[in-house]
């Protein structure tokens, strides 16, 4: 399946049961209310998918279980965080095997690459394959900046399509644009810059929160790409409490959370982490629950 990189793209909760394994009815639950909403693909195993902690064997069982469900209505894009780039060229064969329709490709992981480094990464990956690769730019959580002349450089791999722009600085838009017109599809990374950045001419969204609100995540994006902003801006001023939750070092405890709320998940992490309680967990129900009382009816947005 090709991938044409815009619209919402969930990045989706690996959902475990009390005893600690996945929880794919639960799962699918989830996906089966993402996909009602009208999502344009869907990415496993990110950091908000708790990545660092699922198997490869638990990371074939997903991806095996969510392209079956799908049945290629949407893209399955799959995360690969790697240390070694030996490592990163074997799961991006091991997906592409399991029928993911595309990659999103972080730099190195646990250690700092300069420019030359992280340029020869994304080309050395890309080129051991062919499927859509979005780079995950997050200079931020992960401390390597994938620049405009590092971009400059990955033009000649055809696959590296799209960036999940995560630099925190909405202009970061307006450069890409300026400096590579559409060579590059740009998706949003940030739950609070979703809207800003799209008026700004990024394709789609990367969403946390959609995890728990497909709907209205849909919703702000259909209508933001058919120029009703207003109506956007008033459904993502009510959403703006949920979507600062994405900005915590918590947010899979605050993003789970708010899905068990809404009947679409389950508090269940993995350890090291753990299922958030006393004074903390009330603050965040406190928001949650908040928003949930003062739900917005949403127009028509499926037919934008």
């Amino acid at each position: 399946m090709s991938i044409e990189w815009k619209g919402v793209f969930p990045a989706i909760t690996t959902k475990f049961t009390a005893g600690d394994e996945l929880d794919l009815p639960l799962f699918e639950k989830n996906l089966q209310a993402q996909l009602a909403a009208g999502i344009d693909g869907i990415i496993l195993g990110g950091s908000l998918g708790e990545a660092s902690t699922l198997t490869t064997a638990e990371k074939e069982s997903l991806t095996k279980f969510t392209v079956e469900k799908v049945a290629g209505k949407i893209p399955v894009v799959v995360n690969i965080a790697e240390g070694a780039t030996r490592e990163a060229i074997r799961q991006a064969g091991l997906v592409k095997k399991w029928g993911a329709s595309g990659i999103m490709l972080l730099p190195p992981m646990r250690y700092r690459s300069d420019d030359r480094e992280t340029a020869t990464w994304f080309k050395t990956v890309a080129a051991s394959t062919d499927l859509p690769i979005m780079v995950y730019n997050n200079p931020v959580d992960y401390k390597i900046e994938v620049t405009l002349d590092i971009f400059d450089q990955l033009q000649e791999l055809p696959n590296i399509q799209a960036v999940k722009e995560s630099t925190r600085d909405v202009s970061n838009v307006t450069r890409m644009i300026n400096r590579f017109g559409d060579r590059f599809k740009i998706l949003c990374g940030l739950d609070t810059l979703a809207l800003e950045e799209m008026v700004l001419g990024a394709h789609g969204w990367v969403g946390g929160l959609v995890d728990a609100f497909p709907a209205e995540t849909v919703a702000i994006y259909r209508l933001v790409k058919a120029g009703r902003v207003k109506e956007a801006l008033d459904i993502y001023r009510w959403f703006l409490p949920l979507l600062e939750l994405d900005l915590y070092p918590k947010l899979v405890q605050f993003i789970k959370l708010a899905e068990a709320e809404v009947g679409l998940g389950s508090e269940f992490v993995r350890a090291p982490r753990l299922v958030l309680e006393g004074a903390e967990r009330e603050k965040v129900l406190q928001v949650i629950r908040t928003a949930v009382a003062q739900r917005p009816v949403l127009p028509d947005y499926l037919s934008l």
